[in-house]
């Protein structure tokens, strides 16, 4: 059996990747990858720059590679701070892995896109899968581009290249990450640390949001259905669940009576306004039998659970 490799296994997917892979194939048939170095218990870890291709070659023979997992980038919030870094980082490590993949060294590649594609001109609510697409951030641009090449890679060379447009992921596993959905994951840290949060998006920005659980088991079926019901190259929309920061912050307040919430919107509220508040995932539940299992409320418990349990 070839083995899977988590590229960027540090971040916030990658921590809970790597974990569900070693949980469902064995931990002896997954590689975690980082440029910093990371404790993934029984699964072996190595070091490694996205961008030093001589590297990635040999670490993929190395362990007899055939799945990769790439997540190493830069995201939104963060890329506008660093925007050459970020398309250096987010386009030239997506390239370094096709081209493997065209000489035949990989055979099958995950590249995570985003709802940052979509921009202020994108259909806001039930956003299509196939719509307006001019993104106003560097990620949302690096993206895009990304999910062209894959679909091109595919076409022109029958690279085997998976791809969801992640929304906001929620996790208590990893800390955020620099993404403008990241309040939905501080918030809770926040809400048992201090009883109190001051959000940088205002009250009512809605956004599509996922509990990192779905999203892992979305990305593991999508990599291990047949081929031939993979009806996207470029990215299929994923939706997850839509709320606001009041809504969340209502939620936790059941849990946490106390709880107060402040808003002082920052330059992420624009980014935020750019993306959409719901997204139509129809096109993934056709092609590969997708279903979302978590709600607000539900997501919101196992959070502050799996968080008390982290901070104690």
């Amino acid at each position: 059996m070839k083995k899977s490799m988590v590229i960027g296994a540090n971040g916030q997917i990658g921590t809970d990747l790597v974990s569900g892979l070693a949980q469902r194939f064995g931990a002896e048939n997954v590689i975690a990858t980082d440029i910093r170095e990371g404790n993934h218990g029984d699964v072996q870890f190595e070091s490694l720059d996205i961008l030093d291709n001589e590297t990635l070659e040999i670490l993929i023979k190395k362990h007899n590679v055939g799945t990769v997992y790439l997540l190493a980038a830069l995201l939104s919030a963060t890329a506008e701070q660093k925007p050459m870094a970020a398309w250096k980082l987010n386009m030239d490590g997506l390239f370094n892995v096709l081209e493997l993949a065209k000489a035949g060294t990989i055979e099958k590649i995950f590249w995570p896109s985003s709802i940052a594609v979509f921009g202020p001109t994108t259909p806001r609510d039930n956003t299509p899968q196939t719509t307006v697409m001019e993104p106003s951030t560097v990620y949302g641009i690096s993206k895009l581009a990304g999910e062209r090449w894959c679909e091109y890679y595919h076409n022109k060379y029958g690279i085997d290249v998976r791809s969801i447009r992640y929304p906001g992921l929620i996790s208590y596993k990893a800390e955020p990450g620099g993404g403008t959905t990241d309040y939905a994951v501080d918030i809770y840290y926040k809400a048992l640390q201090d009883g109190k949060y001051e959000c940088y998006l205002e009250g009512d920005t809605y956004l599509p949001m996922m509990y990192m659980e779905d999203a892992i088991k979305a990305t593991i079926d999508l990599m291990h259905v047949d081929e031939e019901k993979i009806k996207i190259r470029s990215s299929y929309n994923l939706a997850g669940i839509s709320f606001s920061p009041v809504e969340i912050s209502e939620e936790i307040k059941k849990y946490i009576p106390d709880f107060s919430i402040s808003y002082t919107p920052d330059f992420r509220q624009v980014i935020a306004n750019s993306w959409p508040k719901s997204i139509n995932e129809s096109q993934a539940c056709k092609d590969w039998g997708w279903e979302n299992s978590y709600d607000l409320e539900s997501m919101t418990k196992a959070m502050l659970e799996g968080l008390k349990e982290k901070l104690r």
